[in-house]
């Protein structure tokens, strides 16, 4: 029987993303029971320790798929609302009149018109989205630092609004995410961690994910290159780093095989209702956080090519890691891939991201992998 997967591409694919620049990255493809797993590359420039297809590894904003996965879980048992206002759950963290106007279901699809505390978090940063005029100087000033979740909240909350509560396009924000943890540990009793290891974690039967206490990867790892847009060369390991800067929002440790498995039952009902999964797969317009408008869901974006189906997923990025989870809407198809450099893009005059092979021998990987 013939194999779905074209194993030759994409092992070619994967090694011209490395030879473009990429130090290291590995990945898993799924047709059915087809299954195909991949590396390349080092996983420590220094030493040239090659990266491997089982390493743990920051998945960054993907964590929001399991929040809000976590979110509805509770809309389901009665707890939370989708369309209530967040100021009924937690008027403290957002008083008055925009408590009243945002609700659950605005801050989970990035609608809420709530500010990005991170450059408010980071003072390098604070002239975000002005590339040019940041600097990575506050990262290695943040490397250990406890960050407390209400304080990065009252920075996102009173930071000028981007948007009114449920305009589009939305904002991506992780405001919106840090918010969300503070109303499932209010609603649940246990803090946002513990749920969501419990009830969805544990649920799909991950083995090797979890969200941290410190500021370590446990098991074989990665280093992770941040070059913040060539302005830190050569890029800088930030691999051990205290991640209560996102907290449940984008701190989540997995495993290409993991993000798979976690997707897939996922989008077969397995984690939330087929209900809930619809309401997830209601999208909207969002700018994120390079700037393009994307559509967004509940914690689901979907990538669309003509005739080719919708997958639905996530991608997220740390300093220093990035990782990109798809699947087919039939849940057939699924990639998943995890790199170890950011920001390679330097900048042009004008101050915007130039192109990069990186850029074209990644979308490469990703056509041969949901559609060779």
């Amino acid at each position: 029987m013939k194999s779905p997967l074209d194993c030759a591409a994409l092992n070619a694919a994967i090694e011209n993303i490395h030879r473009a620049g990429m130090p290291g990255l590995f990945a898993e493809v799924r047709d059915g029971d087809q299954v195909w797993r991949g590396a390349a590359g080092v996983a420590d420039v220094a030493t040239g320790r090659p990266v491997t297809v089982d390493m743990r590894h920051r998945v960054g904003s993907i964590t929001k798929t399991f929040t809000a996965a976590a979110v509805l879980q509770q809309v389901e048992s009665g707890q939370i609302g989708l369309d209530i206002p967040i100021g009924r759950y937690l008027p403290k963290l957002v008083p008055g009149e925009r408590g009243d106007a945002i609700t659950v279901r605005m801050l989970i699809n990035h609608t809420s018109g709530l500010a990005e505390y991170l450059p408010y978090a980071y003072p390098s940063l604070k002239a975000f989205p002005a590339l040019a005029d940041t600097g990575p100087q506050s990262l290695d000033d943040h490397r250990f630092t406890r960050f407390d979740l209400a304080e990065l909240i009252e920075m996102g909350v009173t930071a000028p609004a981007v948007g009114a509560p449920g305009g589009t396009p939305g904002l991506y924000s992780n405001t919106n995410y840090l918010l969300l943890v503070q109303l499932l540990e209010q609603v649940t009793g246990i803090t946002a961690e513990q749920y969501i290891t419990r009830n969805v974690i544990e649920r799909a039967g991950l083995r090797d994910t979890e969200l941290p206490a410190g500021p370590y990867v446990n098991g074989p790892h990665s280093q992770l290159y941040e070059a913040w847009f060539g302005m830190i060369d050569p890029p800088r390991d930030y691999s051990v780093y205290d991640m209560s800067w996102v907290g449940p929002s984008a701190s989540l440790i997995s495993t290409v095989a993991d993000l798979n498995r976690f997707f897939g039952m996922l989008l077969a009902g397995e984690i939330v209702s087929p209900s809930s999964l619809a309401q997830m797969q209601r999208t909207v317009p969002v700018i994120s956080q390079e700037g393009k408008t994307i559509d967004y869901g509940l914690g689901l974006h979907p990538m669309e090519t003509s005739g080719q189906g919708t997958f639905w997923g996530h991608g997220g990025t740390v300093w220093g890691g990035g990782a990109l989870a798809m699947i087919r809407a039939d849940g057939k198809r699924q990639m998943s891939v995890a790199v170890n450099l950011q920001r390679w893009n330097k900048l042009d005059s004008s101050g915007k991201p130039q192109p990069h092979p990186i850029d074209d021998a990644l979308a490469a990987l990703h056509r041969v992998a949901m559609y060779g």
